[in-house]
């Protein structure tokens, strides 16, 4: 069907947050012409006792399928009328039209009015002129001798220990039953790494006040923040017994250790790997409180509003496979807990998109061709297999948006000055 625009009588209204309501009449003679054609078309297909196929009058396929009919053409021209008013009242949608209502009797005007959002349009005032810091990405042997130190306790062995109280980093077997339990339960055996939180504070402290083999009884409380709601603020008294615990012993700190762990020849190797990547985490860390912050003071200086069904849509991506696991009631309660969130990450996404567009800095297909390229020479690969990859796993949109997203950044700061904070 081919709708002549001009027939239309369309009317758009303007509401909050991007939100459009458009009003549309369809001329009673436009209605009765695509009625005319629907019974043609079915009268074409369809098998009527009496009458060959194909040869069924229209009257007779009118009279007798009247109100599907009707319907089928309303539904067809609904559409058509809608898509040809948006081109028409230059809109470009960004959500599904809603029908809000749809009014229509026989020889009349069809009217329908119907909802949907649209892209916001931002105005950029102000590009630069902030001040932002940024913070030190200094790596001091502390922050190396911690990694070491989580080196050493992987590379551990736990060995069982035959006395003593545990402590914090001992893993401890226990057995815990409740006190006076008429259903006469043996209590249930546990095994967990102390000090850790996998248990209830009052229980964990109990268990260091008792050597292997030993029982006691506690009076145990349920903290405000415990996941079964209708538990907190309780209580019960419960008898603890030690089965067994196991320390960590941790491997000598040598050139043994590095060699376990990876291709190093020398604990010193294994050492300046160590700063190097920590290094690289902190820059990158850095960086990213740079982007941060411009954006956040981008945002500020050029305010704008984002409209919920992007918001919403943001905030599924969140959720996730979660969805389906969630009662109705629960699931909005978490869309709205992360409704700000969702709504400031879909400000900033728009807003690096609009500087991209409006600076030139989109990246292009030759562009993404110099990353596939540099990712083969790293990997020892040929460009045509790292492209196939890339597009097997779809991640080319994923380094297209990572080169935009540099140069957006790269174009901001020199806007604004960056200074470097004083290390500590």
């Amino acid at each position: 069907m081919t709708l002549d625009p001009s027939n239309l009588q369309i009317s758009v209204t303007e509401h909050e947050r991007w939100r459009r309501s458009m009003s549309v009449t369809v001329p009673a003679s436009v209605v009765h012409q695509e009625e005319k054609k629907a019974a043609v078309h079915l009268a074409g297909r369809s098998r009527l006792k009496g009458f060959r196929k194909g040869h069924v009058p229209p009257k007779l396929i009118e009279s007798r399928f009247g109100d599907s009919l009707r319907k089928e053409a309303l539904d067809r021209l609904i559409g058509e009328a809608y898509r040809s008013a948006l081109v028409t009242q230059e809109l470009r949608p960004i959500s599904e039209g809603q029908i809000q209502e749809v009014t229509y009797e026989p020889d009349q005007d069809l009217v329908f009015s119907i909802e949907f959002d649209v892209q916001p349009v931002i105005e950029l005032e102000k590009l630069g002129g902030f001040v932002v810091e940024r913070p030190s990405a200094d790596v001091n042997e502390e922050h190396i001798a911690q990694v070491i130190q989580r080196v050493r306790e992987q590379n551990g062995e736990w060995k069982p220990a035959e006395d003593g109280h545990a402590k914090d980093g001992d893993v401890v077997s226990v057995r815990i039953m409740k006190v006076d339990d008429e259903a006469g339960d043996e209590g249930k055996e546990y095994e967990f790494l102390l000090g850790q939180g996998d248990a209830l504070p009052d229980i964990e402290a109990a268990i260091r006040t008792l050597d292997i083999g030993a029982s006691g009884e506690f009076d145990v409380a349920f903290p405000d923040d415990f996941p079964d709601e209708s538990r907190r603020g309780d209580s019960e008294r419960i008898q603890i017994t030690v089965l067994g615990r196991k320390e960590l012993e941790l491997p000598p700190l040598d050139d043994d250790l590095a060699k376990k762990v990876g291709d190093f020849e020398t604990l010193a190797d294994l050492e300046a790997r160590i700063k190097e990547d920590l290094e690289k985490d902190a820059k990158e860390q850095s960086e990213s409180v740079v982007r941060g912050r411009l954006l956040d003071f981008l945002l500020e200086a050029n305010p704008f509003e984002v409209p919920l069904s992007m918001v919403d849509r943001y905030a599924e991506g969140v959720i996730g496979e979660q969805q389906g696991e969630l009662e109705p009631e629960r699931l909005k309660e978490v869309k709205e807990s992360i409704r700000p969130e969702a709504e400031r990450a879909v400000q900033r996404i728009l807003m690096v998109e609009h500087v991209a567009h409006t600076q030139t800095l989109t990246a292009n297909d030759d562009d993404i061709d110099v990353r596939v390229q540099e990712i083969a020479e790293k990997n020892n690969s040929t460009a045509a297999q790292v492209y196939a990859s890339l597009q097997k796993a779809g991640r080319l949109e994923m380094i297209e948006r990572e080169i935009t997203e540099t140069r957006v950044f790269e174009f901001l700061k020199g806007q604004s000055e960056i200074t470097d904070a004083t290390a500590t």
